[in-house]
C-alpha cells in the first residue's frame, strides 16, 4: 500500500455542490485569464508611445504567456497539495498587485511594463487550479464534460481582445487595469468564502520536486503535453497571427480580420466542452483522432490559399471547431487516466506545453512568409503536424491508455 497520500476531508459548512463549485472555478478562470491577456491588447498603443521596435512589442506581449505557461507547472504541483480552496484566491489576489501596477505606475518605460507583465504571468496560471479542483468533484464518467466546461473560462482573453482598447479610450489608460483589478478582488473574496474541496480529495504527501519529477516520468504526462500543444497551442497561435493573416494573404482591413479572429476564438471556446462531452460518450481517442485529421485536410485546403468565401472561411471555422475539442478531449484524457494525486501536477505540465506551443507556429508562419512571400508552406507542416499526431494518438496513446485507465480508476476514491 502506498502511503504517501492522505485523503481530506472538506471543512465543515453548508454543503457545496458540484454545479456551484465548477461555476465558481469557471467564473476564476475566465477572470484570471482577462488579466493575463490584458497587455496584448494594446501592445500597437505601446509601440507607439514608447516607440517601440517590432522586435520589443512581441516581447512585451510574449512576457506574460510565458511566466504563466511554466508558472502551471509548479502551481498545478501545489494545488495537488493544497486544493482549490486555497490556490485559488491566492492566484486572483497575487495578480490584483501587477495589474495595479501597470495601471497606476508600469506605463512609462518598457522595463515597467515587463517587469508587470512579468508578475502578470500570474494569472495564466489559473488553469492549473481549475482542473485538479474540478477533476476532484465529479465521477469519471462526467470529467470530460466539467472539465471542458471549465475549459471555456479561456474565453477570458476574448473579454481583455474586446473591452481593453474601448476602456482606454473612453476612461484613459488605467481604467482597463483598475476594473480588472476590482473584479479580481471581488472575485478572490468570494472564492474565499464559497469554494470548498471535494470530499475525500486524495493528497499528496511527497516534497514538491520529488511529485515533479515522478509524474515527469509518467508516459500520459509527455502524451498529453504533445497532443495539447497541437490542439491549444493551434488555437493560440491562430488567435494570436490569423489577423496577420488575413490582412497579408487576402488584404483585409484591420478591424475585419479582427472580427473574423474573434469568431475563431469563439467558436473554438464554445467547442472545448463539446469536446469534453463527446469524449465522456465516446472516449477521449477517437475524439482526438477525429480532431488532428479534421485540422491536417482543413490546414492542407487551406495551404493552397483558396478563396476567402467560402472555402477559407470554413476551412478556418472548421479547425477552430476541431481545436477547441481537442482542447477539451486532452484533458478528459488526463482525467481518465492520470493517478489522483498527480492530476495537478500533470495539469501543470500538460498546459505549459500548450501555452509554449502556441508561440512555435508564429514565428514560423513568420519566417516562412518573409523568406518565400507565402503562407502556404507553414499550413503544410501544421497538416503534416496534426497528422503525425494523429498517428501517434491511434499507435503509441492508443496502446497505453487503457491500461492506465484501468489502474487510475482502481486508485479513485470512491
Amino acid at each position: 500500500m502506498s502511503t504517501d497520500i492522505t485523503h481530506h476531508t472538506a471543512p465543515a459548512g453548508p454543503p457545496r455542490g458540484p454545479a456551484l463549485m465548477l461555476t465558481l472555478a469557471t467564473v476564476g478562470f475566465a477572470v484570471n485569464f482577462w488579466a493575463w491577456a490584458l497587455l496584448s491588447p494594446l501592445g500597437p498603443r505601446f509601440k507607439e508611445l514608447l516607440s517601440l521596435s517590432a522586435s520589443q512589442q512581441a516581447l512585451l506581449v510574449a512576457v506574460p504567456v510565458i511566466v504563466g505557461s511554466l508558472g502551471r507547472i509548479p502551481v498545478g504541483a501545489l494545488t495537488d497539495r493544497f486544493g482549490g480552496r486555497v490556490m485559488f484566491p491566492l492566484i486572483s489576489a497575487a495578480t490584483i498587485v501587477p495589474v495595479l501596477f501597470i495601471g497606476v505606475a508600469g506605463q512609462g518605460s518598457l522595463a515597467a511594463l515587463l517587469a508587470g507583465g512579468f508578475f502578470l504571468g500570474i494569472g495564466g496560471t489559473a488553469f492549473a487550479v481549475g482542473v485538479p479542483f474540478v477533476n476532484a468533484w465529479f465521477p469519471p464518467e462526467r470529467r470530460g464534460l466539467a472539465i471542458g466546461v471549465f475549459g471555456a473560462g479561456m474565453g477570458g482573453t476574448a473579454i481583455s481582445a474586446l473591452t481593453t482598447v474601448p476602456l482606454v479610450k473612453t476612461g484613459g489608460s488605467a481604467t482597463p487595469f483598475l476594473l480588472t483589478a476590482v473584479v479580481l478582488a471581488v472575485y478572490a473574496v468570494v472564492a474565499w468564502s464559497l469554494l470548498r474541496d471535494a470530499p475525500g480529495r486524495t493528497v499528496p504527501t511527497q516534497p514538491l520536486m520529488a511529485r515533479l519529477a515522478a509524474t515527469a516520468k509518467l508516459p500520459i504526462t509527455w502524451q498529453a503535453c504533445v497532443l495539447y500543444a497541437v490542439a491549444f497551442g493551434g488555437y493560440v497561435a491562430f488567435s494570436v497571427y490569423l489577423p496577420a493573416y488575413l490582412q497579408s494573404a487576402y488584404g483585409l482591413e484591420q478591424a475585419d480580420a479582427a472580427n473574423r479572429m474573434a469568431g475563431f476564438v469563439l467558436l473554438a471556446v464554445v467547442m472545448r466542452p463539446v469536446g469534453g462531452w463527446l469524449s465522456d460518450r465516446m472516449g477521449p481517442l477517437p475524439v482526438l483522432a477525429a480532431v488532428f485529421a479534421v485540422v491536417a485536410v482543413c490546414a492542407a485546403v487551406q495551404a493552397l490559399t483558396p478563396g476567402l468565401m467560402p472555402v477559407g472561411t470554413i476551412a478556418f471555422l472548421t479547425m477552430a471547431a476541431a481545436l477547441g475539442a481537442g482542447s477539451g478531449a486532452t484533458f478528459a484524457l488526463v482525467a481518465q487516466v492520470a493517478p489522483a494525486d498527480k492530476v495537478g501536477s500533470v495539469t501543470g505540465l500538460v498546459g505549459a506545453a500548450g501555452g509554449l506551443g502556441g508561440f512555435v507556429p508564429p514565428l514560423v508562419m513568420g519566417f516562412i512568409y518573409g523568406r518565400f512571400g507565402s503562407y502556404g508552406l507553414g499550413l503544410a507542416l501544421l497538416s503534416a503536424v496534426s497528422l503525425m499526431t494523429l498517428v501517434l494518438t491511434m499507435t503509441v496513446v492508443r496502446a497505453a491508455a487503457r491500461p492506465r485507465a484501468s489502474a487510475a480508476a482502481e486508485r479513485s476514491p470512491r
